[in-house]
């Protein structure tokens, strides 16, 4: 069993039918003795609607997912380093770049028959923010096998580029008087200027880091409460086939009844029309035995 294409074949499945072909793949590896294969494909999740939205989008639009997964590149690195004009640029962009890409995503889900739900297009907006910001993420996304919404699923926040001061300017080249010498301001300092934006950074930094960790704290309740109500919208789904059978079974039955009850009606009238035919037959057997004996009294006394 080729276990690529099979993960590949289930996770282009909608998240409804997921579970189903996935035990049905897992069994025929069995039937076969693949036994590390069985394993492989038994641990897969099944995708939330948002991953599955996801996952189509990069199948359907390959190139637009290749300028997302650049530009997540362009800012990581800008991120590493720094650079407040190359953030900047780079923000301006993925803002409407998210907005684009979801947008497609929810039409080729609801061309797909699984239209999204407001909070599932946000959730969508957040793959694609965690694309962005982790490599791991972008990778699992790119490769179209996203099963939910990434746990840190954050933007560049740490340091933005408005937290970035401007680069400094190079000092003047005219040489300073003694006097200008003798009354510079500690503040111009060259080192204290440095680490004044040191500890800029390091304050953006840690805001970020609370409301990063804020959100991905809602973000998980999202995803839990998605994943909750997707449970138990498959389990209705399933409620409702269950009621339609047991509605189509008791219509049956009762074409089977109503059937029935017609033909015991007939048989009712049968019965009566022959216990009447019987009972004429009786009275007329009476007065034939009668006549007989009658008959046969008056021949015997003559």
């Amino acid at each position: 069993m080729d276990v690529e294409e099979v993960i590949g074949a289930l996770y282009r499945l909608r998240p409804e039918e997921f579970v189903a072909e996935r035990d049905a793949r897992v069994a025929e590896a069995r039937r076969a003795k693949d036994a590390v294969a069985a394993r492989r494909i038994a641990g897969l999740r099944r995708p939330t609607l948002a991953a599955w939205a996801s996952n189509l989008f990069v199948r359907q639009h390959p190139q637009e997912a290749d300028r997302l997964l650049e530009l997540g590149e362009t800012l990581r690195q800008a991120h590493r380093t720094l650079d407040a004009g190359q953030l900047r640029q780079a923000s301006r962009q993925q803002h409407q770049m998210i907005a684009l890409l979801a947008r497609e995503a929810a039409e080729l889900a609801q061309q797909a028959g699984s239209p999204l739900t407001q909070a599932v297009r946000y959730e969508v907006e957040q793959i694609l923010h965690g694309v962005l910001a982790d490599q791991k993420v972008a990778e699992e996304w790119a490769a179209a096998r996203l099963t939910r919404v990434p746990a840190a699923t954050v933007d560049f926040t740490a340091v933005t580029p408005e937290a970035l001061p401007e680069r400094s300017r190079p000092p003047a080249t005219t040489a300073p008087t003694a006097a200008t010498r003798g009354t510079r301001s500690r503040a111009d300092n060259p080192d204290r200027r440095a680490q004044a934006r040191r500890e800029r950074v390091n304050r953006a930094r840690a805001r970020s880091e609370e409301t990063a960790a804020e959100a991905r704290r809602s973000q998980d309740i999202l995803s839990t409460a998605n994943d909750t109500k997707q449970a138990a919208d498959t389990r209705a789904e399933g409620a409702r086939a269950r009621v339609s059978e047991l509605e189509e079974h008791l219509q049956q039955a009762r074409e089977e009844l109503r059937e029935a009850m017609e033909t015991v009606a007939l048989a009712d009238t049968a019965v009566k029309d022959a216990a009447r035919a019987a009972d004429k037959a009786r009275r007329s057997a009476d007065r034939a035995s009668r006549e007989l004996a009658k008959l046969t009294e008056d021949t015997d006394e003559a």
